[in-house]
């Protein structure tokens, strides 16, 4: 039994939770909406400003589920209320970022300027051209919006060029040496 999905979710006063009979769960806070749908093998129910989780089968799947629909549903609460934000730093001579509308146009050393458009839901600041905060209610979204800048062009280990995640480590090469 998992002893995260035994705890309840308290609720607090500014977030509307609402749980749907396809175990579609809906939270809505002063940060944003979020809607997440689980596998009917988990039972969501929704009393006293508190959120809680069963399995409804004795399963291996249904036992790993539940405290797994906590963790997420406890990670939506904790969204709308106060946000979920990453750091990204960009790294190299003539590699910078602007935000143009909904899109950040990327200069990262290619032939080419790279365009990404920013999904609803994430708020993105660029300060002096290299730094990227990016900010949103939905954890996955964020992570997945980081990831895929991060994706253009990773820190290589020779020079440290790049976009990387503020206070991530990369661990630097020594090049070739002429004998």
């Amino acid at each position: 039994m998992s002893r995260i999905g035994k705890q309840p979710i308290s609720i607090p006063e500014k977030v509307k939770i609402d749980v749907k009979a396809d175990n579609t769960v809906h939270v809505e806070g002063p940060k944003g909406k979020i809607q997440k749908t689980f596998a009917p093998v988990v039972k969501i129910s929704v009393a006293d400003k508190k959120v809680s989780f069963a399995p409804t089968e004795e399963t291996r799947f249904s036992r790993a589920m539940y405290g797994t629909a906590r963790s997420i549903v406890a990670g939506m609460v904790k969204g709308v209320t106060e946000g979920y934000v990453k750091e990204l730093e960009i790294q190299g001579v003539g590699f910078k970022a602007n935000l143009k509308g909904k899109q950040i146009d990327l200069a990262l050393g290619y032939s080419h300027p790279i365009l990404f458009d920013v999904p609803e839901g994430i708020k993105v600041t660029i300060t002096d051209q290299t730094k990227l905060k990016i900010e949103g209610a939905d954890k996955q979204l964020v992570g997945a919006v980081t990831a895929e800048i991060r994706s253009y062009y990773p820190p290589e280990p020779y020079k440290g060029k790049g976009v990387r995640i503020v206070g991530e480590r990369v661990r630097r090469k020594e090049g070739k040496t002429v004998a």
